[in-house]
């Protein structure tokens, strides 16, 4: 999946929380969302705003960021429940991204068919 196609589905798919995202749709998109973020938290240090246009992007990508992780463990067939861990500090923020990372499980899991 490209670049362009992977903000499309990322946005599209705003609040779907079924199914299953290719590792290049998840990572492509979270490099987006990364890379406007601090674009935006630059602008907001420029204008003095503190962070009132970082709050509002980041609430408006909250939802999207959030279906798309919940697809990427779908992908890589485990439950969304797995999203928990990472309250553990420091070890479950590497346990999910180790997750994130790996191959996705070729053919149908329970989650449905792979990600195109």
């Amino acid at each position: 999946m490209s670049f362009g196609d992977a903000i499309k589905s990322g946005f599209s798919n705003y609040v779907k929380f079924d199914g299953r995202a290719s590792r290049s749709e998840f990572w492509w998109f979270i490099l987006f969302i990364s890379i406007i973020g601090v674009v935006i938290n630059i602008i907001d240090n420029a204008i003095g705003t503190g962070i009132v246009i970082s709050l509002i992007w980041s609430l408006a990508v909250l939802l999207p960021v959030l279906g798309l992780y919940f697809r990427r463990l779908h992908d890589t067939d485990r439950s969304a429940w797995w999203l928990l861990i990472g309250f553990i500090p420091f070890v479950g923020s590497i346990v999910l991204i180790v997750f994130w990372a790996i191959n996705g499980t070729p053919g149908d899991n329970k989650y449905g068919a792979p990600a195109s």
